[in-house]
């Protein structure tokens, strides 16, 4: 039987620290999600579920957007996956009597690990201004509530729409329909947080804001070079991949500032290998980089192969540059002035290390670089990332075999949501194509991505906020700041299939949602409904739940929208800029939706029929599939970047926030990191020995951080995150790591990535304070 949800936060003073792992999963990792799966959901729901998890006829994973092979594994699922599904399929439920019990102000004290282990939302729930309690409401007032705000507005930039990265598509199409009608392109999303940098970069460069790796070039790379990114945690099924690729000859160098279990061993625990044989090695290279120097190391193996190109020949693919590519001359004349004492105190890496990186490039017959947060979270992130193309232009490695880009997406349709539209900057082209199929209008100008959309909550330009799923209290930067943001709106409504810290920072009136997820049964007045989502790889594939609801009259995020839409639109219909649709039908039948998106976005046509039987498409990609560029001279482009990356001050440290093994994103499964060696706690901070040493503090103290940020005026402006424990940990001299959402709160709002205005958090400027007492 499954236990009742905890009583108590996580105790910080238990936390204990052993040794880091030095290899990944393996039977450990199976008994542990087990562990957690039977805990939330018994034994017989746990069996009956997980079996379905990226099967064909089964329900995409809630989890990371990692493909899957056609041929499908029976467990077809990862220890984090098994965590992400067992938090949604639980049989805790989180009703009317909850909150009845339970104050907003006592919820709010109560940390993300508690809030989440509650249950699933059963029933809409309203907050009155200045009610101490949420009260259920009937969906109808629910839903008439938010349609009513929306309708009242002055004007329409007054919303904000956010959406998280577990969107269906279909959900997705309708809620940007929906907020493109009401007159706003107001659409913040977890993108804006996370890969913004890539697709910036990679818009720029190649025309097109994805990677341009399939799983099957994966398995056939000559050199994989993993870069900022810990898949083990992360992504903890591409291990299976990349021990494919090695056993089929493939050179992996991993870059981080920290090693990672995941990238240093896998026991595989559905072959004998990895259950009897210790598994397989997967990085031949380590290179541990100082926070922010990757752009230094990219433009230190292109400059050494334009020396050797330019003594030896035969370096440079010279038929796909002249042909593909612009800008060649301008780049290499720029290395030519390249620094290598520059290269070695930005990356801390030796210059022989770096050339003997640099060979085994300079030798692949096909590399594929993968990157993650590690990259896309630094001020010159997309300047990076387009190094990172530079550097694969060289060599022809875009378009043919084994080669290419591999920026690998969080959650399972975060990519699917960018094609349906969730963007603040929409692409004219599918403005129009929008306006033909729906009749209307829609609107131009940009909208707010997310640090714009707490700007403005914040200076009370935005009256109302709608997030469809996600935790945006928690997931994004400068939490206390965020958290007045929100607490100054007048309507904060949150649909959601879990309690959050989200549910607890509200508006002057606040509304929950609850919804169905990816494990739950959907039954419409069409039939049983199922829904689609686009992985890392451009791959789509539909997802269809199969277990009871939580509650009989629970609604899917399509069926909110639709009835959303008829309620805005009411009235409304004879106005040029109001979409038409049938929305209850489109509510009540998703292949309708699906008949539009297929006349909407390129690569969707015969969408139905493509998805029949759980076969997956592939969506069109210019650059991988013909080396064409959908860049304004169809060419992809070489750049010049100066390089840049952070100089911390003396007794500073530059901090990166990051995942703990028991969590995702901002859902935290359980309270330990083993394969960093912590156990029962979450409140730690990484440190290299000799800069504790530095600064007289020892293993094990408990200290404040305090990041440091210049203000505008001249001054330096200070947040403050309490009570963390020291961790002497393996990390470069002068580089720190820490968890979040606890440590957002040391994250500044202004500080962003150039051109994409992506949250730096992996490079924030911190001090450590030993606590008094």
């Amino acid at each position: 039987m499954a236990t009742k949800p905890p009583t108590h936060d996580i105790d910080e003073s238990d936390v204990t620290v052993g040794s880091r792992k030095r290899k990944a999963v393996g039977v450990p990792a199976v008994l542990h999600a087990l562990d957690i799966a039977v805990d939330q959901m018994g034994v017989t729901r746990t069996a009956r579920t997980l079996m379905r998890v990226n099967q064909k006829d089964g329900f995409d994973c809630p989890g990371c957007a990692w493909p899957e092979e056609d041929k499908r594994h029976l467990a077809e699922f990862c220890e984090n996956g098994a965590k992400a599904v067992a938090e949604e399929a639980t049989i805790r439920r989180v009703g009317p009597d909850f909150f009845a019990e339970h104050s907003v102000a006592e919820l709010a004290e109560h940390d993300d690990w508690w809030l989440g282990q509650q249950g699933r939302l059963t029933h809409p729930m309203i907050l009155e201004e200045g009610a101490t309690h949420y009260r259920p409401i009937s969906w109808d007032d629910a839903l008439s509530t938010v349609a009513d705000a929306l309708r009242e507005l002055d004007d329409p930039d007054e919303a904000i729409f956010y959406t998280s990265g577990r969107t269906s598509n279909e959900a997705a199409f309708l809620y940007q329909l929906l907020v493109r009608g009401l007159g706003t392109n107001n659409l913040p999303d977890c993108s804006n947080m996370c890969h913004e940098s890539s697709g910036s970069a990679l818009v720029e460069t190649i025309g097109i804001g994805k990677g341009t790796v399939s799983l099957e070039d994966i398995h056939h790379a000559d050199l994989l070079i993993v870069a900022g990114q810990n898949p083990g945690t992360n992504h903890p099924r591409m291990l299976s991949a990349l021990e494919k690729a090695k056993g089929n000859g493939a050179t992996i160098v991993a870059v981080n500032p920290l090693p990672e279990a995941g990238l240093m061993r896998f026991e595989n625990p559905q072959t004998p290998r990895g259950v009897i044989l210790g598994g397989t090695k997967l990085a031949d290279e380590f290179v541990q980089i100082r926070l922010g120097g990757d752009q230094a190391l990219f433009q230190a193996i292109a400059a050494h192969l334009l020396e050797v190109e330019a003594r030896d020949g035969g370096v440079l693919d010279t038929d796909f540059r002249s042909r593909h590519t612009s800008g060649f001359d301008e780049f290499r004349d720029a290395m030519q002035n390249a620094s290598w004492p520059e290269f070695e105190t930005a990356t801390g890496i030796p210059e022989a290390e770096i050339r003997r990186i640099a060979e085994l490039v300079r030798t692949a017959k096909s590399t594929i670089v993968c990157w993650a947060m590690g990259l896309t979270q630094h001020k010159h992130s997309v300047a990076t990332l387009r190094d990172v193309v530079n550097l694969l232009l060289l060599q022809g490695n875009l378009g043919r075999p084994g080669a290419g880009l591999c920026p690998v997406r969080g959650h399972s349709n975060v990519q699917g949501d960018r094609t349906m539209g969730i963007y603040e900057k929409p692409h004219e082209g599918f403005l129009a194509s929008l306006d033909a199929e729906f009749d209307f209008y829609a609107p131009r100008k940009h909208g707010y991505d997310t640090v714009e959309a707490i700007r403005a909550m914040r200076d009370g330009r935005a009256r109302v906020f709608l997030a469809m799923g996600g935790n945006f209290a928690s997931a994004t930067p400068d939490t206390l700041v965020t958290e007045a943001a929100l607490r100054r709106v007048d309507l904060t409504v949150q649909v959601s299939t879990k309690l959050n810290r989200s549910h607890v920072v509200t508006g002057r009136r606040a509304l929950i949602i609850p919804t169905l997820g990816r494990t739950d049964r959907d039954v419409r007045r069409g039939g049983e409904q199922r829904v689609t989502v686009e992985d890392s790889m451009s791959a789509v594939h539909a997802s269809r739940g199969r277990l009871r609801p939580p509650a009989d009259d629970l609604m899917s995020e399509p069926a909110i929208i639709a009835r959303l839409c008829e309620l805005v639109f009411a009235g409304r219909e004879d106005s040029p800029n109001v979409p038409r649709a049938d929305w209850k039908r489109l509510g009540e039948d998703y292949a309708l939706i699906r008949e539009h998106i297929s006349r909407v976005v390129p690569g969707f046509s015969d969408y139905e029929k493509r998805i029949a039987g759980g076969r997956t498409f592939i969506l069109p990609n210019g650059p991988r599939d013909d080396r064409t560029f959908a860049t304004p001279d169809g060419l992809a482009h070489f750049t010049v970047n100066e390089l840049e990356y952070p100089v911390i001050p003396a007794g500073r440290l530059l901090l990166q926030t990051l995942r703990s093994h028991d969590q995702y994103n901002t859902t935290i499964y359980g309270k330990d990191d083993r394969y960093r060696g912590v156990y029962g706690g979450r409140r730690v901070v990484f440190v290299n020995r000799e800069d504790l040493h530095a600064q007289g503090i020892e293993d094990g103290e408990i200290v404040d951080l305090v990041s440091e940020w210049p203000a505008r005026d001249g001054s330096v402006e200070e947040r403050r995150a309490e009570r963390f424990r020291v961790v002497a940990y393996d990390t470069p001299r002068g580089n720190a790591a820490a968890y979040y959402p606890e440590t957002n709160v040391l994250v500044p709002l202004d500080s962003t990535a150039d051109g994409s205005g992506t949250p730096t958090s992996k490079s924030v400027l911190v001090r450590v304070e030993r606590r008094e007492g």
